[in-house]
């Protein structure tokens, strides 16, 4: 706008004679004069009046509303407001976000800017923020910075509607959320922000934890899992690293995409599935490892789920799928397969397993291999294998190695599933009948 541009301008001459100075909240101003069509601008600056006049011959001394000097040019009305310059001072007092020019125009026309200082108490989730469709983004009411002092689980709001509406977060608002991300830990009870974590859609949560990560937030709710993005791993076998904790974001993402959309446990499963490898990581050889980062992880995510008061339930739960969600992962035999088909969750274990492999682009070899062994897991172990080998077979019937010994092999095993044969002994002396 050439009204705020003019202002910037002045600012600039100011800054060149060796002062500081500003357009106070240049977003709000622009608004203020578009809605109302009052050419006005206000500017802090750190010299006193009459270097101001001195700067300006034009500007004269001005002892309204906190303003130390006004300059009129043209259609455009300047005020100049003090600049904090005390370094004792709260930061945030280093720069003015309000004055009390602003603040009366606002409490005037606040229906008329939609910029309302206080925002109206409707008990509504998303009271204090404008509405979406009208600014196609995630965008607190008045300013941001306010507005969140005022209820700082707005910060956790604006991250869950973001996630969940694939919204962006106005930049203003983004902004007073990191600078709030301290408070936010400090005000915002733990039990809260999870209520409102609950409320994200499975197939949103990559987008809400990133969200967390990049506005600092994830770094103090649970900083064993921010602290993944420092742990770096082989991707796969064509040693490409990325950081432990993209891959889980996207392990996070892709989870859903599988038969379980609305799993929200599993999702958060997925989160806590790698975070063993912060306390399990070594290199050897130049490569790094985390040997039974599984088992450590379950611990950890007890930990971790306790401290944020999850229902014991839910925490065993989670706690089982990090546990054995390396289980799949690995070629199984017949007797790996039925310890497998044992465990509690053992789909949500194989949608865990796939949704680890295509985060890492990893081969399926293993994985598929362990899908077909799923069916000989429903046949009784004793019809796949016969009870006696090939040496036992020759040792009782006193047969030389040959095709007569696979003969009587063959026979054995469909005695056993015709189960004529039930046990050993049963079997010493069907080979024996069986040679005659």
């Amino acid at each position: 706008m050439p009204k705020i541009k003019s202002a910037v301008t002045l600012c600039k001459t100011i800054m060149r004679n060796g002062y500081d100075a500003y357009a106070i909240n240049a977003p709000l101003q622009k608004l203020v004069i578009e809605k109302t069509g009052k050419m006005e601008v206000d500017i802090a600056c750190a010299c006193d009046v009459d270097t101001l006049i001195k700067i300006f011959p034009n500007a004269t001394a001005y002892n309204e509303d906190g303003a130390v000097g006004v300059l009129r040019e043209q259609d455009v009305t300047l005020y100049f407001y003090p600049a904090d310059v005390e370094d004792a001072s709260h930061p945030e007092r280093a720069q003015l976000s309000i004055t009390p020019r602003l603040l009366r125009i606002l409490q005037e026309e606040g229906q008329a800017l939609k910029f309302n200082m206080q925002s109206p108490r409707t008990g509504r989730p998303d009271e204090g923020f404008a509405d979406f469709d009208a600014c196609g983004c995630v965008k607190l009411h008045g300013i941001p910075s306010f507005n969140l002092s005022q209820n700082y689980l707005r910060a956790i709001r604006a991250l869950r509607f973001a996630a969940n509406f694939d919204l962006p977060i106005e930049p203003q608002t983004w902004m007073a959320i990191i600078r709030s991300a301290p408070r936010i830990l400090d005000y915002v009870p733990a039990r809260e922000i999870m209520e409102e974590w609950r409320l994200v859609a499975a197939e949103s949560m990559w987008k809400f934890v990133r969200l967390l990560y990049d506005a600092q937030i994830l770094h103090g709710l649970m900083p064993e899992v921010a602290a993944l993005a420092c742990v770096m791993q082989e991707r796969n076998d064509d040693g490409v690293m990325e950081n432990v904790f993209d891959h889980t974001v996207e392990c996070m993402r892709l989870y859903p995409e599988g038969r379980f959309s609305m799993d929200w446990f599993g999702v958060l499963a997925a989160m806590f599935h790698d975070i063993g490898k912060l306390y399990t990581a070594e290199q050897l050889n130049g490569r790094w490892t985390f040997y039974q980062h599984h088992r450590v992880g379950a611990g950890v995510t007890r930990k971790i789920l306790r401290r944020l008061h999850f229902a014991p339930e839910h925490i065993d739960l989670v706690c089982h799928l990090v546990r054995y969600h390396m289980m799949f992962h690995f070629m199984l035999t017949d007797r790996g397969i039925r310890r497998f088909k044992a465990l509690p969750e053992t789909s949500r274990l194989i949608e865990l397993c796939r949704a680890d492999i295509m985060a890492r682009g990893g081969s399926y070899t293993y994985f598929n291999h362990n899908q077909k062994y799923l069916d000989r897991a429903e046949t009784e172990e004793i019809m796949l294998e016969p009870l006696l080998n090939g040496n036992e077979i020759m040792e009782h019937t006193n047969l030389p190695p040959g095709p007569a010994v696979g003969a009587i092999r063959e026979a054995l095993l469909q005695a056993q599933i015709a189960k004529q044969v039930t046990n050993v002994d049963d079997a010493k002396e069907f080979v024996r009948k069986y040679k005659m």
